[in-house]
């Protein structure tokens, strides 16, 4: 576990810190030295489970809503953190409506692919938190609409 203090600032909505410069060098273990990190730990003793992210150089912690408001810190606050690689597989297996329906139609199948892996995550979380069966239908046609751009899904205009 690594420890230490931080301001959290803002970055058009986001709330984040920046991780002590050579942090990266305590998470060789993941194996890499850019692109996301997944980390656990803890804010002000509040757990989380997120992911860092480097940009222009800086590793960065995106202090999301449950992280401020379960550790009850704000923005401006300089806050104790603990952090450590998580190595747990955070993959989000494809709800099996959503697969059936793009293997059906080949343009949402190959729009789909051409997503950026996060994009792609996006929506196969979505479906695959939903509650009912009806949403789950309901939202893979919003999907497949989306993706052969013919309707809004998750807020977005088009693929």
């Amino acid at each position: 576990m690594y420890s230490f203090k931080a301001k959290i600032e803002i970055i058009g909505v986001n709330p984040f810190v920046f991780l002590p410069r050579g942090i990266g060098r305590y998470f060789q273990q993941a194996g890499k030295e850019r692109g996301p990190i997944p980390v656990c730990g803890a804010i002000e003793g509040h757990p989380f489970i997120q992911t860092l992210v480097k940009y222009n150089g800086h590793w960065r912690l995106y202090v999301n809503t449950p992280m401020l408001k379960g550790s009850k810190v704000k923005i401006g606050d300089t806050v104790r953190l603990d952090i450590e690689f998580d190595p747990k597989s955070r993959t989000i297996p494809i709800h099996p409506k959503l697969q059936e329906a793009l293997k059906k139609n080949m343009q949402a199948m190959k729009v789909f692919k051409s997503l950026s892996p996060s994009r792609q995550k996006e929506i196969i979380r979505y479906i695959g938190c939903l509650k009912t069966e009806v949403s789950v239908e309901r939202n893979v046609k919003r999907a497949i609409g989306f993706l052969t751009g013919k309707t809004r899904f998750v807020g977005r205009d088009k693929a």
